[in-house]
């Protein structure tokens, strides 16, 4: 199978489906996850891309990888549709340093934390569970689980650090097959659902907030089996949570993935017709289309 980084396309060595393609902080590390169980890292040098590991341990689907960020050193989290999560760790070559086993059913996301919060990762399954493992002082891993949606959880993103808006503690949202996108914030050490947000009419999923640009408000995306995108949005003013169609009507197949730029003001949108369209916020509050990219 192939991957495609800034217009270059390089083989893999997947032998099946690749499910994500995560580039680490710096740009220079890209892991890759597939159907095949398997894991790739690669190095990467301006348009040359080298294999520097095969990680392998997982039962079933690789759905996605997550790095931390580089204070914690190189580490790469893993889930899969074998009920588990690894967390591997490159010491002069990578090994497995957490191995969850929490989940009964297939964990589909996982996201870390601002680094501002320590090395915490949060992940969500099908048997409708997040769990949040946090690493302690001690070299010990503690794990709170929330019964998040019952029918299963889709996804999970974290809201961004230290922000007003939520009072700086620690928030993320999950999506699930119940159609409903929570917020999630910690009170006292105890995770509590904070909202409940309503306006898809099928499975949410993917969910992302965008990363803080210094706005006094909150933007929040979720997608869905309806063929929707609606756009949240959340100020310091009334507190409320405001909702916004992406467009008056629905997208032509099932929106899978939502991501916003690293500098928060363009989401790009991946849809079943093989499409990803990328939308921006004009001066009127409206987000509009500024381009699309069609896969060959």
């Amino acid at each position: 199978m192939v991957a495609t980084t800034t217009n270059n396309i390089f083989d893999t060595q997947h032998v099946d489906l690749i499910h994500d393609a995560q580039m680490d902080y710096y740009g220079k590390k890209l892991a890759t996850c597939s159907s095949d169980r398997s894991i790739k890292i690669f190095n990467v040098e301006g348009e040359s891309h080298s294999l520097a590991a095969t990680l392998q341990g997982h039962e079933g689907p690789v759905w996605q990888v997550c790095w931390a960020h580089p204070k914690f050193g190189n580490i790469l989290a893993s889930c899969s549709y074998d009920s588990k999560v690894f967390i591997w760790k490159d010491n002069n070559g990578w090994t497995k340093i957490k191995e969850h086993t929490g989940h009964s059913a297939s964990v589909n996301s996982i996201g870390w934390a601002p680094h501002e919060y320590g090395l915490i990762l949060c992940c969500g399954s099908s048997d409708g569970k997040v769990s949040l493992l946090t690493y302690k002082e001690d070299g010990t891993w503690e794990t709170h689980t929330i019964n998040a949606h019952s029918i299963g959880v889709n996804a999970v993103s974290w809201a961004p650090a230290l922000t007003d808006v939520f009072s700086k503690v620690k928030c993320f949202a999950s999506g699930g097959c119940d159609n409903l996108v929570k917020i999630w914030k910690e009170e006292d050490g105890v995770w509590k659902e904070d909202v409940v947000l309503e306006g898809h009419s099928d499975w949410v999923r993917d969910v992302a907030f965008a990363p803080s640009v210094g706005l006094p408000r909150v933007y929040l995306a979720s997608c869905s089996q309806d063929k929707t995108v609606i756009i949240w949005t959340k100020d310091g003013k009334d507190g409320k949570w405001n909702k916004k169609y992406l467009k008056p009507e629905p997208f032509p197949d099932v929106v899978w993935r939502v991501s916003w730029s690293l500098a928060g003001n363009i989401l790009a949108v991946s849809s079943g017709d093989n499409k990803v369209t990328l939308w921006k916020e004009n001066v009127g509050g409206d987000f509009v289309q500024i381009g699309e990219v069609e896969d060959s």
